[in-house]
């Protein structure tokens, strides 16, 4: 289910892509790492803005609203947690 490509390791920026259910559907997520901040791209058509706590959780900034779910699947999959 998930194919990931262009990856580089959890700890240093760089681009992630993977397949992620969303609204029932499998769509292509890109994520570009930029120090604490996750531009996240799902379909072409979903963006938003994350943003790397100290306490390692994720918090959405700005972009479409993402469920709590999709964000947890994003961390797990960019940060190997």
């Amino acid at each position: 289910m998930i194919d990931q490509k262009d990856t580089t390791p959890a700890a240093k920026d760089g681009k992630y892509e993977f397949l992620i259910n969303y609204s029932e559907r499998e769509l292509t997520c890109r994520v570009e790492k930029e120090q604490n901040k996750l531009h996240v791209f799902i379909d072409n058509n979903i963006n938003a803005e994350l943003e790397l706590q100290p306490d390692g959780s994720l918090t959405q900034v700005s972009g479409n609203a993402l469920p709590e779910s999709t964000i947890e699947f994003i961390k797990k999959h960019v940060l190997e947690q």
